[in-house]
């Protein structure tokens, strides 16, 4: 095994030298945890529709076929292939014989500086190798307690699970936490090798706004105050911010306020209301149609479905 490990980080370390992509980011702000980590063996009975959860999902196959419907196709899952769905993914799985996975579910906390596994994509699919197959096992040993109770995800995707396994990762010995994160760490460079930015975005400007943005996202922020940040006046920063992202200010600044209530509607007990103010809005009711547009359904339709 300490063969295998050291093999697969100059594995990772040649990779990572011979990439084409650049990723200008600190390691140290990636911040991964193992929600779940399991076996599972299906007989054509895997076939849960419009899953969507706040964590983000890790499937190595072992034997078998399946299916994964997302947003933009349907995809086959091959034996020996490692596959990535991101957190708030609605996705459908497809499956009618005998099929044989591991899966690991990857939080990342929300109050990092940055978020990687949210605003790089990452490719859906990487072939794997024996090595990835013995990290998982590996993963799975030390953390016997993180498997799932059932494979329906109205079963275990809900608040208090999430919070409970929460609870458990920072109960575990610390060298447990650190070779669990080590092992998250390779698994997601595997992904992370040919990953390119949500939004390609050359001026570092809207770098620095992105950044603010992120920090920020429970306060309220004005675009004016965004363009005194980067010396820029408020229309000239309108017309580059959408030039670089195809975004107003204002319409992104929605679109990550909302994506953390969805966050805050699963993982906290706080009213829609607090959560609503808590993110800047004051008006309760302007907040509830802008998640319904969102989402499709209220805020309390949305907690009511993933916490249970």
């Amino acid at each position: 095994m300490k063969q295998c490990l050291a093999g697969c980080f100059f594995f990772c370390y040649f990779a990572q030298q011979n990439s084409t992509i650049s990723m200008n980011i600190s390691v140290n702000k990636l911040h991964p945890y193992t929600l779940n980590v399991g076996q599972a063996i299906h007989h054509g009975d895997w076939n849960w529709k419009n899953v969507r959860s706040p964590f983000a999902r890790i499937f190595y196959v072992e034997e078998g076929t399946a299916r994964i419907v997302m947003p933009e196709g349907t995809y086959n899952l091959q034996p020996g292939h490692l596959y990535f769905i991101p957190a708030f993914t609605t996705h459908s799985y497809v499956c009618d014989t005998t099929f044989k996975h591991y899966y690991i579910h990857v939080y990342e906390n929300p109050n990092n500086e940055q978020s990687i596994l949210e605003e790089w994509e990452l490719p859906f699919e990487v072939r794997g190798c024996e090595m990835d197959l013995e990290l998982i096992r590996r993963l799975c040993q030390m953390n016997p307690f993180l498997k799932l109770p059932q494979s329906d995800p109205a079963v275990y995707d809900n608040h208090s699970t999430l919070i409970s396994n929460l609870q458990m990762n920072q109960r575990r010995p610390f060298c447990d936490k650190v070779e669990s994160r080590g092992i998250l760490y390779i698994l997601l460079s595997r992904f992370l090798k040919t990953a390119r930015p949500k939004i390609e975005v050359k001026d570092d400007r809207i770098h620095q706004v992105f950044f603010f943005i992120h920090k920020n996202i429970n306060s309220h922020i004005d675009v004016e105050m965004l363009a005194d940040k980067i010396c820029m006046s408020k229309d000239h920063f309108i017309r580059v911010f959408k030039n670089e992202t195809g975004y107003t200010p204002n319409a992104f600044i929605t679109k990550k306020k909302l994506e953390r209530s969805e966050l805050m509607l699963v993982t906290t007990d706080l009213s829609v209301k607090s959560i609503a103010a808590a993110l800047g809005y004051d008006d309760n009711s302007y907040f509830n149609r802008l998640f319904k547009k969102h989402t499709g359904i209220t805020p309390q339709q949305y907690r009511e479905k993933y916490s249970q």
